[in-house]
């Protein structure tokens, strides 16, 4: 009998957290942005009405492009490629002889490696191995005009945190 009773009264539980949980859900998405409907700022001034920052169209691939085209005339030529490659290879040219040997090429391994094993064990750790990776440079950040304005107006204007 009692069986009866928890199987009936499981049954009604898990039909109502269904009811509940279906007519919770909204039936249209809400036209307003989530963020501003939170902020609670109802009145807006003329400076929040200016047109936001678009991001650049460029894509990676254009922006690498553009870093080999010197000239800007859309085109590269074979001296425009060969150019940062150039650099590259002069600095392990050490006797400048247009020509790289197994030894200048080795010094650079070499040196990389020997800067990399700090604890001079002869083998390199996980740790070690990690700062042999190539050090790229941080994309440079857009000035978006709210942080300026935020800063502009110093640590005083910023709003309180509550806790």
């Amino acid at each position: 009998m009692w069986r009866y009773l928890a199987g009936s009264l499981g049954t009604l539980v898990l039909v109502g957290a269904g009811l509940f949980l279906w007519g919770s859900r909204p039936d249209s998405p809400s036209p307003l942005p989530a963020a501003s409907a939170a902020s609670g700022l109802s009145a807006q001034t003329a400076e929040d009405d200016a047109p936001l920052p678009e991001a650049s169209a460029k894509t990676r691939e254009q922006k690498r492009f553009d870093r080999y085209d010197k000239d800007r005339d859309g085109t590269i030529t074979r001296e425009e490629y060969l150019a940062s490659r150039r650099k590259a290879y002069a600095k392990l040219d050490r006797d400048g002889d247009g020509k790289l040997s197994f030894d200048e090429w080795a010094i650079k391994a070499t040196t990389k490696f020997a800067t990399a094993d700090r604890d001079k064990s002869g083998a390199m750790n996980a740790a070690e191995f990690a700062t042999t990776a190539v050090k790229r440079r941080p994309a440079a950040r857009a000035n978006c005009p709210p942080a300026q304005r935020a800063q502009a107006e110093g640590p005083e204007a910023a709003p309180a945190e509550e806790n």
